[in-house]
């Protein structure tokens, strides 16, 4: 449908990444957010491959007190939940899974973030059934965390 189509295009105009918005719109840095530990981020494959926003969200999490944002192998690869992939191939998608969080373990992290709820819920999944306890945080939540007032 014709109308539909041209609401659609109309919201996807307005539609922003979290970070994206925080940093390119409203030209966010330091928000005040105090978190102890030592964190890696896992950037989701849409918002690498499609959106391109890869600057953003680590520009934000440097200025989070008491944090300390680590690099960690291969953060690039896919955490492995892919939507439908996960259903559809569970074996390869566990294996991927299982890669991030030897990465992770390597890092010497105790905190994994990301902006992407589909790839922690899978990542954190993994992590519980595993054994770990990996605190799992949203960009989001990492950023209103310990703020005064």
């Amino acid at each position: 449908l014709p109308d539909e189509r041209e609401r659609s295009e109309a919201l996807a105009g307005r539609t922003r990444e979290f970070s994206d918005f925080l940093v390119n719109v409203m030209g966010a840095g330091d928000l005040g957010a105090h978190l102890q530990g030592k964190a890696v981020f896992h950037c989701g494959c849409h918002q690498r491959r499609e959106l391109g926003v890869l600057d953003e969200p680590r520009d934000l999490l440097i200025n989070v007190g008491g944090l300390d944002l680590v690099d960690w192998e291969n953060e690039e690869l896919c955490c492995g939940f892919g939507g439908t992939f996960a259903v559809k191939m569970p074996d390869v998608s566990t294996a991927m899974a299982d890669e991030k969080i030897k990465a992770l373990e390597e890092s010497g992290a105790d905190t994994l973030i990301s902006g992407d709820s589909s790839c922690l819920l899978h990542l954190e999944g993994r992590l519980r059934r595993t054994g770990h306890d990996t605190r799992v945080l949203h960009l989001a939540q990492v950023l209103d965390h310990g703020k005064a007032g």
